[in-house]
């Protein structure tokens, strides 16, 4: 496998002799999106490709964690998640699938979904273990793998439809499989998986005995068809284990706040990793995203209604300049074919965005482990104010030329 960051030409992080990166992950090198942003920064470019917004979360969910800081609230709390956020969890949880969640015994707090992926993985994988990864996939998902000393097996979304094929699903299955990773909204090709591609791998998994890991933490932008969480499938409760997180939601990425609801056997493992990796979040910050759990709906519609408008606009604007536009049903992530550009792979038309455009974006073959198979695309996060992005476009319209 070729590191991205050799790709990039990116310097290594030094070691000391005879002190190498461990084997599990030397492989993966730096994360992209690491990658991308120095670039932005160095180059002035305008960030369409790490995936925070450039606007502030609301002050109702701010406040409460500045109360709770000035009140006291800065010791260790409670390992798995303070009361108020759990029971919030568990509330809006139950809310949208109708299952039943022990607030205590189902849910529990981790240091961002990323965390909750490594704690599962961690918890839950055997070495030897197979795992499902349907790409392109997040970039925490293949180290996640390796540190639990699993192996990989990959199902691929192709373009246009980035349709969920059941026969491939199938193929990737064996009696080695111990879990499958589903990312619904899924990021980054924007697919919201429908209840047929969700019903084979909940099919796969009975029929297997194997774990559904889902990621959720795009759940409130939807902007076609319908979240459909797995593990409201018939026999999926009890085989999954439902991570989520504030800081899409709630425009508040730097917190780091994120949980996983699970049946107690399946928490079980996820506690035992978690406990040893942050131990805990931060008190305050538990305090307001308790408060942000407790918004009214009115404030998730108008959140998806904000994205489809700015969804929409980057839609026309890089349609009119020529790429070929896969719109996302949901997530603040779109797909975009750079090949009407001329350029040899997405690495190299990612850096002459940056250097020469003025736009940064992510080069999506660092999502595939066939770096090949996203060579041709573009991802941009349209997570920016409506004036961030008619600029963006301005710039991209350059390309033309």
């Amino acid at each position: 496998m070729i590191k991205h960051n050799e790709r990039w030409g990116s310097a290594q992080t030094p070691t000391l002799p005879g002190m190498p990166v461990a084997k599990r992950l030397d492989s993966f090198g730096e994360t992209i999106f690491t990658t991308i942003t120095a670039l932005a920064v160095e180059h002035d470019a305008i960030n369409l490709g790490q995936g925070f917004p450039n606007f502030d979360g609301p002050d109702f969910v701010k406040d409460a964690a500045a109360e709770a800081m000035t009140r006291g609230e800065n010791q260790y709390p409670r390992s798995f998640g303070i009361g108020p956020l759990v029971e919030a969890i568990a509330d809006r949880f139950a809310g949208d699938t109708g299952l039943p969640v022990d607030p205590y015994a189902h849910v529990t707090v981790t240091s961002g979904c990323t965390e909750a992926l490594a704690s599962a993985f961690l918890g839950l994988i055997e070495p030897g273990d197979e795992v499902v990864l349907i790409e392109p996939t997040y970039d925490a998902y293949r180290p996640d793998v390796a540190l639990a000393g699993g192996v990989p097996r990959f199902v691929t979304l192709r373009p246009p439809a980035f349709h969920l094929e059941a026969d491939e699903l199938r193929a990737a299955f064996s009696d080695r499989t111990r879990a499958i990773v589903v990312n619904t909204p899924h990021n980054p090709t924007g697919r919201v998986f429908a209840r047929e591609e969700l019903e084979s791998v909940a099919a796969l998994c009975r029929e297997y005995d194997v774990i559904a890991i889902t990621d959720e933490v795009y759940e409130r932008m939807v902007f076609d068809g319908d979240h459909i969480s797995l593990a409201t499938l018939d026999g999926m409760w009890e085989r999954t284990v439902s991570l989520s997180s504030l800081g899409k939601s709630f425009s508040l990425t730097g917190w780091k706040v994120g949980w996983a609801v699970a049946p107690e056997h399946l928490t079980a493992g996820v506690r035992a990793a978690h406990q040893f990796l942050t131990f805990t979040t931060a008190s305050p910050l538990q305090h307001g995203a308790a408060a942000a759990l407790r918004a009214p709906d009115s404030y998730y519609d108008a959140l998806a209604a904000a994205y489809r408008s700015r969804r929409d606009l980057l839609a026309a604007g890089l349609s009119d300049i020529g790429f070929e536009v896969f719109t996302p049903a949901g997530t603040y992530f779109m797909l975009a074919d750079h090949t009407p550009f001329g350029f040899s792979d997405d690495v190299a038309f990612v850096r002459h965005l940056i250097e020469t455009t003025g736009v940064a974006a992510i080069p999506p073959s660092a999502f595939y482990h066939r770096p090949a198979h996203g060579a041709s695309l573009v991802r941009f996060a349209f997570c920016k104010d409506e004036a961030t992005l008619a600029a963006a476009v301005d710039r991209l319209s350059n390309l033309r030329g």
